[in-house]
């Protein structure tokens, strides 16, 4: 498809200029009464307002005469009348109100009342009527209706694509700040992510009245959806593009319903649910999901919406009432551990979301040949350990080969955060060279500099960039920006590695010591947790129970100590058999543990502690110590040596010791402990990308001598400087 779909830039031949400068110049009328980040709080809605009044006026008569007759007409024959999915039923317009200035106010509040329900909800969610008193107030209500009533946006004169440009420029204008940028996605970043999406795998979009649902469940204003909207509707004008969203803020689920309705689109496509809660579409599945999900969004914990932590863990459906129903699995956050392994619901870290909106949009994929791009800061990249949900949400995408690249861009791209942002390109249809295969692409350095800075945004996009990165990805070559590799790279299995249980023993003041001051005994008896408990007033059963065995164990613990001390010699034993028989013969019918049943039942009790515990704390590693062994004469392993290794699962584990591991712990013990069976199931196989790692060039520090030239030359500069204030 390289040769087919060329990059598509901004279209240029729609011109909207005229139309935007109106709307700015209308917006510098509030100077004083607003600030100027305040400015959208009026010009978007009156924006909406006036577009909707344009599309109606044609069968406005019909539907206020209809309604005269009968003010409980039902909704549906006003709007079958008005010809859209929404309606008005007052005489009034804008021009109409600039002929009752005392009381217009009044006049203006009763215009918007009188709109249809979906219309009216969107100008409260926009918290509109509170704007009405304030500007009523500034003596700027009747200005801005008259300048606004002067604004031609008739779908006679400005289409629906012409139109969701005005709005998507005015909307960005007001959007392109710190506060705004947690639901708008540089426009140019939402190009390059449909560019490459439609560059491969996307053959059908060109049959004659093509269905297409395209989807974003975290779509804030709805510009991503209307980016790719405009962008299919460019190479194949017969196609049906229904547009689906799900946004959970008020306002931008507002601006998002009027959007659609400008466009045309059915708002019934644009649900404000949560995401993680709810699947606001349950019958239908997405050809295309384009996505800029929140970062570092709370799932579970105090911080999340109430409800959340049930669905997420439970991969719950709801129920009439909208509550989690249990014991039936949704199968959005729930997969295979492994290709033959059991069932798990994969969840990442209670602070951040973006994996379970990933998965999401998986879901929600057409399976046959659905295509997402997903946008992310690093975290989901590497965060978490081997067993983590994290960990094994990646190891199953890779397993089921759903990535088909990920994107690397510069930082200082978005508007409210300066880090750098990734892009993964997710697939059912990966052509044939790409199967079990993940291309890394580097655009770090694409970019170029703004001319003013917008929050954290100080760099973008070039249309050349877009062409590039496109480019790269359509190839599928590598080069110095593309790099490709097999699935298993970034698949790994964590090894424990041991030594030899190799130490001497001895009673010594310093291993005594060692044993108080440690607390390697904490379980038996923990002096401070001892003293922490007795200030609990009151104290509850559990913590009574641990204090009352503190206590009781606390005398005991004392004379053991006391015996070790009285028997301090320099004897070191390499065999510890012979050290247990010492400790044994030493605390010789000594109880810690009373509160057994039988007195023997202690004794014996203690004797295993004396051999387990005990002894251990009064050992340390020596080589030239006995090995001991298993009863099948294996070597035993020393826990306390334990390091891990990860080892890709390109590569073979034992060529990986050999090289990496041996030439410094030449007696090591490998283990791979995976368990995916029963109730102690043990995960040791995981997944991450190391993006970074493989496109970074090592720099050489500077050379020394040139380092001490550049120091002399600053100490002489110092020293000029200096004398030049010496009075």
């Amino acid at each position: 498809m390289v040769e087919k779909i060329k990059t598509l830039y901004e279209d240029k031949s729609i011109n909207i200029s005229q139309e935007v400068k109106m709307v700015l110049d209308i917006a510098n009328k509030l100077r004083g009464t607003y600030k100027a980040e305040d400015y959208q709080d009026v010009i978007i809605p009156m924006i909406i307002i006036r577009r909707f009044e344009c599309a109606l006026e044609e069968t406005k008569d019909k539907v206020v005469e209809r309604f005269k007759k009968d003010n409980e007409t039902p909704d549906k024959i006003l709007k079958r009348i008005s010809g859209f999915d929404f309606y008005n039923t007052s005489e009034f317009d804008l021009k109409k109100l600039e002929e009752s200035p005392d009381t217009i106010a009044k006049d203006f509040d009763f215009y918007l009342k009188s709109f249809s329900q979906n219309i009216r909800t969107i100008l409260f969610d926009l918290d509109f009527f509170d704007q009405i008193k304030k500007l009523d107030n500034a003596n700027k209500l009747l200005l801005i209706i008259k300048d606004f009533a002067r604004l031609d946006l008739s779908p006679k004169t400005v289409d629906p694509i012409r139109m969701g440009y005005i709005f998507e420029d005015v909307l960005r204008r007001y959007s392109e700040n710190v506060n705004a940028g947690d639901h708008y996605t540089p426009r140019e970043v939402v190009r390059c992510l449909v560019n490459v999406l439609l560059a491969e795998g996307s053959e059908d979009i060109y049959e004659p009245g093509k269905i297409i649902k395209v989807g974003d469940f975290a779509c804030g204003t709805g510009g991503m959806i209307s980016t790719t909207y405009d962008f299919i509707h460019r190479h194949n004008n017969s196609a049906k593009i229904y547009m689906y969203g799900q946004e959970i803020l008020d306002k931008s689920y507002a601006v998002c319903v009027a959007n659609m309705l400008i466009k045309g689109q059915d708002s019934r496509n644009i649900q404000q649910k949560n995401t993680l809660k709810y699947d606001a579409f349950p019958d239908d599945e997405f050809r295309f999901v384009i996505m800029n999900p929140p970062f570092g969004t709370p799932w579970s914990g105090d911080k999340a919406e109430t409800g959340t932590s049930d669905f997420v863990k439970n991969d719950a459906y709801p129920d009439d009432e909208g509550k989690p129903v249990k014991g039936k699995k949704m199968g959005r956050f729930t997969h295979k551990v492994g290709k033959d392994g059991p069932e798990m619901t994969m969840t990442p870290t209670s602070g951040d979301a973006q994996l379970l909106f990933m998965q999401h949009a998986l879901y929600k994929l057409n399976k046959k040949n659905g295509r997402a791009a997903i946008i992310t800061n690093g975290s989901p990249l590497f965060s978490g350990g081997t067993s983590s949900g994290e960990s094994q949400i990646r190891r199953w995408l890779l397993e089921n080969d759903l990535v088909e690249a990920i994107i690397g861009f510069p930082d200082q791209l978005f508007y409210n955060t300066g880090i750098s942002i990734y892009a993964f390109i997710l697939s059912y249809n990966k052509r044939p060279e790409r199967q079990g295969k993940v291309q890394f692409i580097n655009a770090t350095s694409f970019y170029q500099k703004m001319r003013k800075s917008m929050g954290n945004k100080r760099n973008e996009l070039s249309d050349e960039h877009i062409k590039k990165i496109t480019e790269l990805y359509a190839s599928f070559e590598e080069n110095e920006y593309s790099k490709i590799f097999p699935n298993e790279e970034f698949m790994y299995q964590e090894f424990s590695v041991y030594q030899p249980m190799q130490r001497n023993y001895q009673i010594s003041e310093e291993r005594i010591q060692n044993i108080i001051d440690s607390n390697v005994l904490s379980n038996y008896y923990d002096p401070d947790k001892l003293e922490e408990l007795g200030l609990l007033d009151p104290i509850p059963a559990k913590e009574k129970k641990e204090l009352d065995k503190f206590q009781l164990h606390e005398p005991l613990f004392e004379e053991l100590i006391k015996i070790l001390r009285s028997n301090i010699d320099d004897t070191v034993y390499k065999e510890p058999k012979l050290f247990e028989n010492k400790l044994f013969s030493l605390f010789k019918d000594f109880n810690l543990y009373p509160e057994e049943k039988t007195e023997k039942a202690g004794i014996n009790k203690t004797k295993k502690y004396l051999k387990d515990k005990i002894s251990f704390a009064l050992s340390k590693i020596d080589k030239t110590a006995v090995i001991q062994t298993k009863r099948d004469g294996s070597a035993e392993i020393d826990k306390s040596t334990k390091d891990t290794e990860l080892i890709p699962m390109s590569e073979e584990p034992s060529k990986y010791f050999e090289r990496e591991v041996k030439p410094f712990v030449p007696d090591y013990i490998p283990v791979f402990e995976e368990n995916l069976t029963g109730r102690n199931m043990s995960i040791k196989t995981g997944a991450e990308f190391p993006f970074t790692r493989y496109f970074y060039e090592y720099q050489a520090p500077e050379k020394s001598d040139v380092l001490i030239n550049e120091f002399k030359e600053v100490s002489k500069e110092l020293t000029s400087l200096m004398k030049e204030f010496d009075v």
